[in-house]
Protein backbone atom coordinates (compact mmCIF):
# COMPACT_ATOMS: atom_id res chain seq x y z
CA UNK A 1 0.00 0.00 0.00
CA UNK A 2 3.28 2.32 0.24
CA UNK A 3 3.21 2.59 -3.30
CA UNK A 4 -0.49 4.50 -3.48
CA UNK A 5 -0.09 8.20 -4.38
CA UNK A 6 -2.26 10.28 -2.33
CA UNK A 7 -2.44 14.34 -1.47
CA UNK A 8 -1.24 16.13 1.41
CA UNK A 9 -2.14 18.48 3.69
CA UNK A 10 0.29 20.58 6.12
CA UNK A 11 -0.08 21.34 9.58
CA UNK A 12 1.42 22.66 12.42
CA UNK A 13 0.01 19.97 14.78
CA UNK A 14 -1.87 16.79 13.59
CA UNK A 15 -4.07 15.70 16.85
CA UNK A 16 -5.39 12.03 16.10
CA UNK A 17 -8.58 11.37 18.73
CA UNK A 18 -11.07 13.64 19.91
CA UNK A 19 -11.52 12.97 22.81
CA UNK A 20 -10.81 14.59 25.91
CA UNK A 21 -7.15 15.04 25.43
CA UNK A 22 -6.49 15.80 22.19
CA UNK A 23 -9.47 18.42 21.96
CA UNK A 24 -7.97 19.86 24.85
CA UNK A 25 -4.63 20.56 23.27
CA UNK A 26 -6.13 21.64 20.12
CA UNK A 27 -8.10 24.45 21.79
CA UNK A 28 -5.10 25.40 24.25
CA UNK A 29 -2.50 25.74 20.81
CA UNK A 30 -5.08 27.84 19.27
CA UNK A 31 -5.58 30.00 22.75
CA UNK A 32 -1.63 30.26 22.81
CA UNK A 33 -1.06 30.93 18.80
CA UNK A 34 -4.40 32.24 17.27
CA UNK A 35 -3.95 32.05 13.35
CA UNK A 36 -0.95 31.64 13.71
CA UNK A 37 -0.84 27.61 14.48
CA UNK A 38 -2.89 25.61 12.12
CA UNK A 39 -4.31 22.57 13.64
CA UNK A 40 -6.49 19.53 12.93
CA UNK A 41 -8.21 17.07 14.60
CA UNK A 42 -8.45 13.44 13.08
CA UNK A 43 -11.45 11.38 14.67
CA UNK A 44 -12.37 7.71 13.75
CA UNK A 45 -15.80 7.70 15.01
CA UNK A 46 -18.77 8.91 12.42
CA UNK A 47 -19.06 11.99 14.82
CA UNK A 48 -16.85 13.24 17.82
CA UNK A 49 -18.31 11.62 21.27
CA UNK A 50 -19.06 8.04 18.99
CA UNK A 51 -16.30 6.50 20.41
CA UNK A 52 -16.18 7.97 24.14
CA UNK A 53 -17.16 5.85 26.79
CA UNK A 54 -16.23 6.57 30.51
CA UNK A 55 -17.96 6.96 34.19
CA UNK A 56 -17.43 8.90 34.34
CA UNK A 57 -17.11 11.31 37.75
CA UNK A 58 -15.00 14.57 36.01
CA UNK A 59 -12.58 16.49 38.24
CA UNK A 60 -13.05 19.60 36.41
CA UNK A 61 -9.32 20.75 37.50
CA UNK A 62 -8.35 19.88 33.66
CA UNK A 63 -11.63 22.15 32.32
CA UNK A 64 -10.69 24.75 34.88
CA UNK A 65 -7.80 25.18 33.11
CA UNK A 66 -8.48 25.27 29.74
CA UNK A 67 -11.75 26.90 29.98
CA UNK A 68 -11.98 28.54 33.04
CA UNK A 69 -15.39 29.98 32.59
CA UNK A 70 -16.65 26.66 31.23
CA UNK A 71 -19.87 26.97 33.30
CA UNK A 72 -20.91 30.39 31.87
CA UNK A 73 -19.87 28.96 28.44
CA UNK A 74 -22.41 26.24 28.47
CA UNK A 75 -20.30 23.01 29.02
CA UNK A 76 -22.56 20.19 29.21
CA UNK A 77 -21.79 20.17 33.11
CA UNK A 78 -24.96 20.33 35.57
CA UNK A 79 -24.78 17.38 37.92
CA UNK A 80 -22.29 18.08 40.89
CA UNK A 81 -21.73 15.12 43.06
CA UNK A 82 -24.17 14.98 46.34
CA UNK A 83 -23.86 11.64 48.21
CA UNK A 84 -21.02 8.83 47.85
CA UNK A 85 -21.57 5.88 48.47
CA UNK A 86 -18.46 2.86 49.05
CA UNK A 87 -20.38 -0.93 49.29
CA UNK A 88 -18.72 -4.12 50.39
CA UNK A 89 -21.11 -6.64 48.60
CA UNK A 90 -21.84 -9.84 49.72
CA UNK A 91 -23.92 -12.28 47.61
CA UNK A 92 -27.20 -11.08 49.32
CA UNK A 93 -25.86 -8.24 51.04
CA UNK A 94 -23.69 -5.30 51.35
CA UNK A 95 -21.48 -3.15 54.05
CA UNK A 96 -21.60 0.64 53.40
CA UNK A 97 -17.51 1.99 54.45
CA UNK A 98 -17.80 5.45 55.83
CA UNK A 99 -16.84 7.98 54.02
CA UNK A 100 -13.83 9.32 57.12
CA UNK A 101 -12.03 6.41 56.92
CA UNK A 102 -11.00 7.46 53.20
CA UNK A 103 -8.02 9.67 52.24
CA UNK A 104 -9.17 12.90 51.04
CA UNK A 105 -8.35 12.15 47.43
CA UNK A 106 -11.18 9.67 47.33
CA UNK A 107 -13.28 12.45 47.91
CA UNK A 108 -16.13 13.03 45.17
CA UNK A 109 -17.56 16.31 46.61
CA UNK A 110 -17.32 18.95 43.78
CA UNK A 111 -17.35 16.47 40.95
CA UNK A 112 -19.69 16.13 38.13
CA UNK A 113 -21.79 13.29 37.01
CA UNK A 114 -21.65 13.59 33.24
CA UNK A 115 -21.43 12.30 30.06
CA UNK A 116 -17.86 12.57 28.29
CA UNK A 117 -19.27 12.30 25.22
CA UNK A 118 -21.30 15.24 25.62
CA UNK A 119 -18.30 17.22 27.10
CA UNK A 120 -16.46 15.89 24.15
CA UNK A 121 -19.02 17.32 21.51
CA UNK A 122 -18.56 20.69 23.43
CA UNK A 123 -15.22 21.04 23.71
CA UNK A 124 -15.14 20.17 19.73
CA UNK A 125 -17.59 23.20 19.10
CA UNK A 126 -15.28 25.77 21.13
CA UNK A 127 -12.09 24.28 19.25
CA UNK A 128 -13.71 24.96 15.73
CA UNK A 129 -14.73 28.24 17.20
CA UNK A 130 -11.25 28.74 17.17
CA UNK A 131 -10.07 27.98 14.43
CA UNK A 132 -9.45 24.15 14.60
CA UNK A 133 -9.99 21.77 11.82
CA UNK A 134 -12.15 18.59 12.79
CA UNK A 135 -12.70 15.50 10.87
CA UNK A 136 -14.98 13.07 12.24
CA UNK A 137 -15.14 9.76 10.24
CA UNK A 138 -11.56 9.77 9.29
CA UNK A 139 -9.61 6.73 10.74
CA UNK A 140 -5.78 6.70 10.90
CA UNK A 141 -4.52 3.77 9.48
CA UNK A 142 -0.88 4.58 9.26
CA UNK A 143 1.89 6.38 10.68
CA UNK A 144 4.15 8.62 7.87
CA UNK A 145 8.13 9.33 8.86
CA UNK A 146 10.68 11.11 7.90
CA UNK A 147 13.85 11.04 6.59
CA UNK A 148 15.57 10.97 10.04
CA UNK A 149 12.44 7.82 10.94
CA UNK A 150 10.58 10.94 12.52
CA UNK A 151 6.93 11.08 12.72
CA UNK A 152 5.75 13.41 9.91
CA UNK A 153 1.96 12.37 9.57
CA UNK A 154 -0.24 10.06 9.55
CA UNK A 155 -2.56 8.27 6.44
CA UNK A 156 -6.47 9.27 6.99
CA UNK A 157 -9.37 8.29 5.24
CA UNK A 158 -8.95 5.49 3.28
CA UNK A 159 -11.59 3.73 2.43
CA UNK A 160 -12.87 0.82 0.09
CA UNK A 161 -10.64 -1.81 0.31
CA UNK A 162 -11.52 -5.16 -0.65
CA UNK A 163 -11.64 -8.26 2.15
CA UNK A 164 -7.81 -9.14 0.87
CA UNK A 165 -6.59 -5.46 1.10
CA UNK A 166 -6.74 -5.05 -2.13
CA UNK A 167 -8.25 -1.99 -3.66
CA UNK A 168 -11.87 -2.08 -4.20
CA UNK A 169 -13.89 -0.44 -7.06
CA UNK A 170 -14.81 2.14 -5.45
CA UNK A 171 -11.48 2.77 -3.36
CA UNK A 172 -10.27 6.13 -1.66
CA UNK A 173 -6.70 6.37 -0.92
CA UNK A 174 -7.28 8.45 1.61
CA UNK A 175 -4.98 11.78 2.50
CA UNK A 176 -1.21 12.30 3.91
CA UNK A 177 -1.75 14.89 6.81
CA UNK A 178 1.38 16.18 8.00
CA UNK A 179 2.21 18.09 10.69
CA UNK A 180 5.61 19.41 12.44
CA UNK A 181 4.05 17.64 15.38
CA UNK A 182 1.81 14.51 15.42
CA UNK A 183 -0.05 13.88 18.99
CA UNK A 184 -1.80 10.90 19.56
CA UNK A 185 -4.96 10.78 21.98
CA UNK A 186 -6.02 7.91 20.59
CA UNK A 187 -7.18 6.48 23.92
CA UNK A 188 -6.45 3.02 25.24
CA UNK A 189 -4.60 0.29 23.19
CA UNK A 190 -4.57 2.69 20.60
CA UNK A 191 -3.45 1.24 17.23
CA UNK A 192 -0.63 3.94 16.00
CA UNK A 193 0.14 4.69 19.69
CA UNK A 194 0.95 0.72 19.58
CA UNK A 195 3.42 1.26 17.03
CA UNK A 196 4.98 4.07 18.16
CA UNK A 197 6.04 2.96 21.24
CA UNK A 198 6.85 -0.25 19.63
CA UNK A 199 9.78 1.42 16.86
CA UNK A 200 10.92 4.35 19.43
CA UNK A 201 10.99 2.03 22.65
CA UNK A 202 9.14 3.74 24.60
CA UNK A 203 8.28 1.78 27.30
CA UNK A 204 11.96 1.21 28.19
CA UNK A 205 12.60 1.89 31.58
CA UNK A 206 9.22 1.39 33.14
CA UNK A 207 6.68 -1.04 34.37
CA UNK A 208 4.37 -3.06 32.09
CA UNK A 209 1.12 -1.65 31.36
CA UNK A 210 -1.84 -3.07 33.26
CA UNK A 211 -5.45 -3.16 32.09
CA UNK A 212 -9.11 -3.21 32.73
CA UNK A 213 -12.08 -3.79 30.95
CA UNK A 214 -14.93 -1.29 31.87
CA UNK A 215 -18.63 -2.12 30.52
CA UNK A 216 -21.16 0.56 30.72
CA UNK A 217 -25.15 0.38 30.39
CA UNK A 218 -27.38 3.78 30.64
CA UNK A 219 -30.70 3.22 32.50
CA UNK A 220 -34.15 4.90 32.47
CA UNK A 221 -35.68 4.18 36.22
CA UNK A 222 -38.24 4.86 37.69
CA UNK A 223 -38.18 8.96 38.77
CA UNK A 224 -39.43 7.62 42.32
CA UNK A 225 -36.11 6.13 42.70
CA UNK A 226 -34.23 8.91 40.96
CA UNK A 227 -31.66 10.58 43.38
CA UNK A 228 -29.71 13.12 41.14
CA UNK A 229 -25.82 13.76 41.74
CA UNK A 230 -25.83 9.99 44.30
CA UNK A 231 -22.69 7.95 43.49
CA UNK A 232 -22.48 4.48 44.37
CA UNK A 233 -18.93 2.27 43.73
CA UNK A 234 -18.92 -1.63 44.83
CA UNK A 235 -16.42 -3.88 45.42
CA UNK A 236 -16.72 -8.10 46.23
CA UNK A 237 -19.27 -10.16 44.95
CA UNK A 238 -19.75 -11.46 42.46
CA UNK A 239 -15.90 -11.21 41.70
CA UNK A 240 -14.73 -12.21 44.78
CA UNK A 241 -11.33 -13.63 44.84
CA UNK A 242 -11.07 -14.46 41.14
CA UNK A 243 -10.81 -10.78 39.89
CA UNK A 244 -9.80 -7.81 40.72
CA UNK A 245 -12.88 -4.83 40.02
CA UNK A 246 -15.74 -3.99 41.29
CA UNK A 247 -19.62 -1.86 39.92
CA UNK A 248 -20.54 1.87 40.03
CA UNK A 249 -23.77 3.64 40.12
CA UNK A 250 -24.20 6.81 38.79
CA UNK A 251 -27.27 8.80 38.95
CA UNK A 252 -26.92 11.67 36.62
CA UNK A 253 -30.29 13.25 36.95
CA UNK A 254 -33.35 13.17 33.92
CA UNK A 255 -34.32 10.25 35.41
CA UNK A 256 -31.08 8.10 34.60
CA UNK A 257 -28.47 6.24 36.20
CA UNK A 258 -25.12 5.25 34.73
CA UNK A 259 -24.66 1.56 35.46
CA UNK A 260 -21.20 -0.22 34.89
CA UNK A 261 -18.67 -2.68 35.60
CA UNK A 262 -14.94 -2.92 35.60
CA UNK A 263 -13.30 -6.34 35.95
CA UNK A 264 -9.19 -6.42 35.88
CA UNK A 265 -7.46 -7.59 33.34
CA UNK A 266 -4.91 -9.76 35.16
CA UNK A 267 -7.44 -12.08 35.94
CA UNK A 268 -5.88 -16.22 36.11
CA UNK A 269 -8.72 -17.79 35.49
CA UNK A 270 -9.55 -18.20 31.85
CA UNK A 271 -13.27 -19.39 32.81
CA UNK A 272 -14.27 -16.10 34.51
CA UNK A 273 -16.85 -14.38 31.89
CA UNK A 274 -16.27 -10.27 32.76
CA UNK A 275 -19.31 -9.42 30.72
CA UNK A 276 -21.99 -12.23 32.61
CA UNK A 277 -20.07 -10.72 35.88
CA UNK A 278 -21.57 -6.93 35.27
CA UNK A 279 -24.79 -9.18 34.01
CA UNK A 280 -24.63 -10.94 37.15
CA UNK A 281 -23.86 -8.35 39.86
CA UNK A 282 -26.96 -5.92 38.39
CA UNK A 283 -29.06 -8.55 40.31
CA UNK A 284 -27.66 -7.42 43.89
CA UNK A 285 -30.12 -5.79 46.03
CA UNK A 286 -28.41 -3.00 46.26
CA UNK A 287 -28.29 -2.64 42.44
CA UNK A 288 -31.94 -4.13 41.37
CA UNK A 289 -33.64 -1.93 43.53
CA UNK A 290 -32.56 0.90 41.84
CA UNK A 291 -33.05 -1.04 38.20
CA UNK A 292 -36.05 -2.97 38.74
CA UNK A 293 -38.66 -1.36 36.93
CA UNK A 294 -36.37 1.09 34.58
CA UNK A 295 -35.04 -0.22 31.01
CA UNK A 296 -31.61 -0.35 30.11
CA UNK A 297 -31.31 2.59 26.77
CA UNK A 298 -27.29 2.06 25.79
CA UNK A 299 -24.32 -0.10 26.50
CA UNK A 300 -21.11 0.10 25.33
CA UNK A 301 -17.67 -1.26 26.61
CA UNK A 302 -13.81 -0.46 26.26
CA UNK A 303 -10.35 -0.89 28.29
CA UNK A 304 -8.70 1.30 30.90
CA UNK A 305 -5.12 1.50 31.43
CA UNK A 306 -4.43 1.22 35.28
CA UNK A 307 -0.75 0.42 35.16
CA UNK A 308 -0.45 4.28 36.61
CA UNK A 309 2.52 6.51 36.91
CA UNK A 310 5.30 3.17 36.91
CA UNK A 311 3.89 2.22 33.57
CA UNK A 312 3.52 5.95 31.64
CA UNK A 313 5.86 5.32 28.42
CA UNK A 314 8.20 7.66 27.92
CA UNK A 315 5.66 10.22 26.33
CA UNK A 316 7.64 12.53 23.70
CA UNK A 317 9.16 10.73 20.55
CA UNK A 318 10.96 12.49 17.36
CA UNK A 319 7.97 14.53 15.58
CA UNK A 320 5.22 13.65 18.24
CA UNK A 321 3.86 13.02 21.92
CA UNK A 322 1.39 9.89 23.50
CA UNK A 323 -1.64 12.55 25.03
CA UNK A 324 -3.92 10.87 27.77
CA UNK A 325 -4.38 7.33 28.32
CA UNK A 326 -2.67 6.50 24.90
CA UNK A 327 0.06 6.80 27.68
CA UNK A 328 -2.37 5.57 30.21
CA UNK A 329 -3.00 8.33 33.16
CA UNK A 330 -6.01 7.03 35.21
CA UNK A 331 -6.08 7.46 38.87
CA UNK A 332 -7.13 3.55 39.31
CA UNK A 333 -8.73 4.33 43.04
CA UNK A 334 -10.22 7.46 42.21
CA UNK A 335 -11.50 5.52 38.91
CA UNK A 336 -10.69 9.34 36.86
CA UNK A 337 -8.77 9.74 34.06
CA UNK A 338 -10.41 12.77 32.35
CA UNK A 339 -9.02 15.62 33.95
CA UNK A 340 -5.40 13.98 33.54
CA UNK A 341 -5.93 13.80 29.75
CA UNK A 342 -7.13 17.17 29.74
CA UNK A 343 -4.01 18.54 31.66
CA UNK A 344 -1.84 16.07 29.53
CA UNK A 345 -3.34 18.04 25.94
CA UNK A 346 -2.86 21.20 27.74
CA UNK A 347 0.83 20.35 28.44
CA UNK A 348 1.75 19.08 25.12
CA UNK A 349 0.16 21.93 23.34
CA UNK A 350 2.26 24.16 25.65
CA UNK A 351 5.22 22.48 24.47
CA UNK A 352 4.67 22.18 20.86
CA UNK A 353 4.09 25.80 20.81
CA UNK A 354 7.32 27.10 22.42
CA UNK A 355 9.07 24.81 20.22
CA UNK A 356 6.78 26.21 16.96
CA UNK A 357 8.11 29.95 18.40
CA UNK A 358 11.90 28.30 17.95
CA UNK A 359 11.13 27.12 14.59
CA UNK A 360 11.30 23.66 15.99
CA UNK A 361 9.38 20.51 14.44
CA UNK A 362 10.24 16.68 14.23
CA UNK A 363 11.96 16.85 17.37
CA UNK A 364 11.52 15.04 20.59
CA UNK A 365 9.48 17.28 22.97
CA UNK A 366 10.73 16.53 25.80
CA UNK A 367 9.37 19.17 27.39
CA UNK A 368 5.99 17.89 27.63
CA UNK A 369 7.43 14.41 29.20
CA UNK A 370 8.70 16.90 32.11
CA UNK A 371 6.55 18.56 32.21
CA UNK A 372 3.95 15.68 33.06
CA UNK A 373 6.31 13.98 35.25
CA UNK A 374 6.66 16.76 37.85
CA UNK A 375 3.46 18.39 37.08
CA UNK A 376 -0.07 18.06 38.59
CA UNK A 377 -0.55 14.98 36.85
CA UNK A 378 2.61 13.20 38.67
CA UNK A 379 0.81 14.50 41.44
CA UNK A 380 -2.54 13.11 41.36
CA UNK A 381 -1.04 9.58 39.85
CA UNK A 382 2.23 9.67 42.24
CA UNK A 383 0.14 8.96 45.15
CA UNK A 384 -1.59 6.44 44.22
CA UNK A 385 0.76 4.14 42.60
CA UNK A 386 0.88 1.33 44.95
CA UNK A 387 -2.87 0.70 44.81
CA UNK A 388 -3.10 -1.50 41.44
CA UNK A 389 -0.05 -3.96 42.59
CA UNK A 390 -1.01 -4.30 46.31
CA UNK A 391 -4.47 -5.44 45.14
CA UNK A 392 -2.86 -7.54 43.11
CA UNK A 393 -0.72 -9.35 45.36
CA UNK A 394 -2.87 -8.87 48.52
CA UNK A 395 -6.53 -9.13 47.27
CA UNK A 396 -9.62 -7.09 48.01
CA UNK A 397 -9.61 -7.31 51.52
CA UNK A 398 -5.48 -6.76 52.36
CA UNK A 399 -5.50 -4.31 49.12
CA UNK A 400 -7.75 -1.90 50.59
CA UNK A 401 -6.43 -2.23 54.32
CA UNK A 402 -2.73 -1.43 53.03
CA UNK A 403 -3.46 0.33 50.21
CA UNK A 404 -5.25 2.76 52.27
CA UNK A 405 -2.78 3.32 54.54
CA UNK A 406 -0.32 3.81 51.33
CA UNK A 407 -2.76 6.76 50.11
CA UNK A 408 -2.81 8.35 53.12
CA UNK A 409 0.57 8.40 54.17
CA UNK A 410 0.80 9.94 50.55
CA UNK A 411 -1.77 12.27 50.79
CA UNK A 412 -0.03 13.63 54.39
CA UNK A 413 3.80 13.60 53.53
CA UNK A 414 3.91 13.63 49.31
CA UNK A 415 4.92 10.39 48.70
CA UNK A 416 3.80 7.03 49.46
CA UNK A 417 5.20 5.12 52.59
CA UNK A 418 6.05 1.66 50.09
CA UNK A 419 7.85 3.69 47.52
CA UNK A 420 6.66 2.12 43.95
CA UNK A 421 5.89 -1.19 43.75
CA UNK A 422 6.10 -3.46 40.73
CA UNK A 423 3.09 -4.79 38.72
CA UNK A 424 4.62 -8.07 37.59
CA UNK A 425 3.51 -9.64 34.56
CA UNK A 426 1.88 -8.58 31.87
CA UNK A 427 -2.46 -8.78 31.87
CA UNK A 428 -1.80 -11.21 29.46
CA UNK A 429 0.61 -13.66 30.73
CA UNK A 430 -1.59 -13.47 33.96
CA UNK A 431 -4.12 -15.62 32.13
CA UNK A 432 -3.76 -19.53 33.87
CA UNK A 433 -4.29 -22.88 32.15
CA UNK A 434 -7.96 -24.00 32.25
CA UNK A 435 -6.83 -27.61 33.67
CA UNK A 436 -6.20 -25.59 37.20
CA UNK A 437 -9.04 -23.37 37.86
CA UNK A 438 -12.61 -24.54 37.69
CA UNK A 439 -15.72 -23.57 35.11
CA UNK A 440 -17.82 -20.64 36.43
CA UNK A 441 -21.72 -21.60 36.27
CA UNK A 442 -23.26 -18.41 35.10
CA UNK A 443 -26.89 -17.67 35.47
CA UNK A 444 -29.11 -17.40 32.70
CA UNK A 445 -29.85 -13.72 31.50
CA UNK A 446 -33.84 -12.87 32.35
CA UNK A 447 -33.94 -10.11 29.67
CA UNK A 448 -35.17 -7.77 32.69
CA UNK A 449 -31.87 -6.93 34.36
CA UNK A 450 -29.64 -8.80 32.71
CA UNK A 451 -29.29 -9.63 28.88
CA UNK A 452 -27.30 -11.53 26.78
CA UNK A 453 -24.13 -9.67 24.57
CA UNK A 454 -25.39 -9.68 21.15
CA UNK A 455 -28.56 -8.10 22.51
CA UNK A 456 -26.87 -5.70 24.54
CA UNK A 457 -24.55 -4.99 21.48
CA UNK A 458 -27.55 -3.90 19.52
CA UNK A 459 -27.57 -0.93 22.14
CA UNK A 460 -23.98 0.42 21.19
CA UNK A 461 -25.07 0.78 17.50
CA UNK A 462 -22.06 -0.41 16.58
CA UNK A 463 -21.42 -0.78 12.48
CA UNK A 464 -18.87 -2.07 10.32
CA UNK A 465 -19.04 -2.44 6.11
CA UNK A 466 -18.14 -6.49 6.12
CA UNK A 467 -16.48 -6.15 2.63
CA UNK A 468 -13.84 -4.50 4.35
CA UNK A 469 -10.48 -6.69 5.33
CA UNK A 470 -10.61 -7.83 9.28
CA UNK A 471 -9.58 -5.24 11.05
CA UNK A 472 -9.01 -7.75 14.00
CA UNK A 473 -5.27 -9.78 12.67
CA UNK A 474 -4.46 -13.12 13.94
CA UNK A 475 -0.38 -13.33 13.66
CA UNK A 476 -1.28 -16.87 13.35
CA UNK A 477 -4.52 -18.27 12.42
CA UNK A 478 -4.12 -21.55 13.88
CA UNK A 479 -3.32 -20.37 17.23
CA UNK A 480 -6.97 -19.73 18.57
CA UNK A 481 -7.51 -23.70 18.02
CA UNK A 482 -4.09 -24.90 18.17
CA UNK A 483 -3.14 -23.59 21.55
CA UNK A 484 -5.46 -21.24 22.77
CA UNK A 485 -8.27 -23.75 22.82
CA UNK A 486 -6.37 -26.38 24.44
CA UNK A 487 -4.57 -24.58 27.16
CA UNK A 488 -6.93 -21.78 27.59
CA UNK A 489 -10.07 -23.16 26.85
CA UNK A 490 -9.68 -19.92 24.34
CA UNK A 491 -10.77 -17.19 26.40
CA UNK A 492 -11.35 -14.81 24.22
CA UNK A 493 -14.98 -16.58 23.43
CA UNK A 494 -15.66 -14.85 27.30
CA UNK A 495 -13.40 -11.63 27.85
CA UNK A 496 -15.10 -10.03 24.65
CA UNK A 497 -17.66 -8.07 25.62
CA UNK A 498 -19.05 -8.16 21.88
CA UNK A 499 -19.49 -11.72 21.55
CA UNK A 500 -16.69 -10.75 18.44
CA UNK A 501 -15.06 -14.56 18.93
CA UNK A 502 -16.56 -17.80 19.01
CA UNK A 503 -15.40 -21.38 18.85
CA UNK A 504 -17.78 -23.23 16.65
CA UNK A 505 -17.74 -27.19 16.13
CA UNK A 506 -19.92 -29.66 13.96
CA UNK A 507 -22.85 -31.70 15.42
CA UNK A 508 -21.11 -34.21 16.86
CA UNK A 509 -18.15 -31.70 18.51
CA UNK A 510 -15.66 -32.31 16.48
CA UNK A 511 -14.02 -29.80 13.82
CA UNK A 512 -13.66 -26.57 16.22
CA UNK A 513 -12.82 -23.86 14.31
CA UNK A 514 -12.28 -20.20 15.29
CA UNK A 515 -14.74 -17.18 14.02
CA UNK A 516 -14.02 -13.87 14.52
CA UNK A 517 -17.75 -11.64 13.86
CA UNK A 518 -16.01 -8.49 13.23
CA UNK A 519 -19.00 -6.55 12.47
CA UNK A 520 -19.95 -6.62 16.45
CA UNK A 521 -16.53 -5.24 17.69
CA UNK A 522 -17.10 -1.87 20.00
CA UNK A 523 -13.61 -1.00 19.69
CA UNK A 524 -12.82 -2.06 23.54
CA UNK A 525 -9.13 -3.37 22.57
CA UNK A 526 -9.79 -6.43 24.97
CA UNK A 527 -8.60 -8.83 22.29
CA UNK A 528 -5.34 -6.63 21.83
CA UNK A 529 -3.97 -6.65 25.57
CA UNK A 530 -5.98 -10.41 27.13
CA UNK A 531 -4.96 -13.01 24.87
CA UNK A 532 -2.54 -15.19 26.19
CA UNK A 533 -0.69 -15.65 23.38
CA UNK A 534 -0.53 -12.04 22.05
CA UNK A 535 -1.81 -13.22 18.99
CA UNK A 536 -4.33 -10.79 18.27
CA UNK A 537 -3.87 -7.23 16.80
CA UNK A 538 -6.74 -4.49 16.74
CA UNK A 539 -6.44 -2.14 14.07
CA UNK A 540 -8.61 1.13 12.78
CA UNK A 541 -11.27 0.01 10.22
CA UNK A 542 -12.69 2.34 7.82
CA UNK A 543 -13.83 5.82 9.50
CA UNK A 544 -17.15 6.04 10.92
CA UNK A 545 -17.73 2.39 11.91
CA UNK A 546 -17.73 0.78 15.23
CA UNK A 547 -20.16 2.23 18.02
CA UNK A 548 -22.26 5.13 17.90
CA UNK A 549 -22.49 5.96 21.32
CA UNK A 550 -25.30 8.86 22.07
CA UNK A 551 -24.81 9.94 25.64
CA UNK A 552 -21.73 7.83 27.55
Amino acid sequence: MSQIERESMEYDVVIVGAGPAGLSAAIRLKQLGGDDVNVVVLEKGSEVGAHILSGAVLDPVGLDALIPDWKEQGAPIETEVTHDDFLVLGEAGDVRIPNWPMPPLMNNHGKYIVSMANVCRWLAEKAEELGVEVFPGMACSELIFGENGEVKGVVAGEFGLNPDGTPGDAYEPGMELHGKYVFLGEGVRGSLSKQAIAKYDLSAGHDVQKYGLGMKEIWEIDPAKSEPGRVVHTMGWPLGNNAGGGGFLYNIGNNQVYVGFVVHLNYQNPHLFPYMEFQRWKHHPAIASVLEGGKRVAYGARAISEGGMQSMPTLAFPGGALLGCAAGMVNVPRIKGNHNAMLSGIAAAEAAHAALAEGRGGDALTEYDAAVRSGPIAKDLGKVRNVKPLWSKLGLVGGLAVGGLDMWVADLIGRPLLGTLKHGKTDAAATGKADNFPVIEYPRPDGKLSFDRLTNVSFSFTNHAEEQPCHLKLSDPGIPIRRNLPRYAEPAQRYCPAGVYEVLRDEDGSNPRFVINGQNCVHCKTCDIKDPSQNITWCTPQGGEGPNYPNM
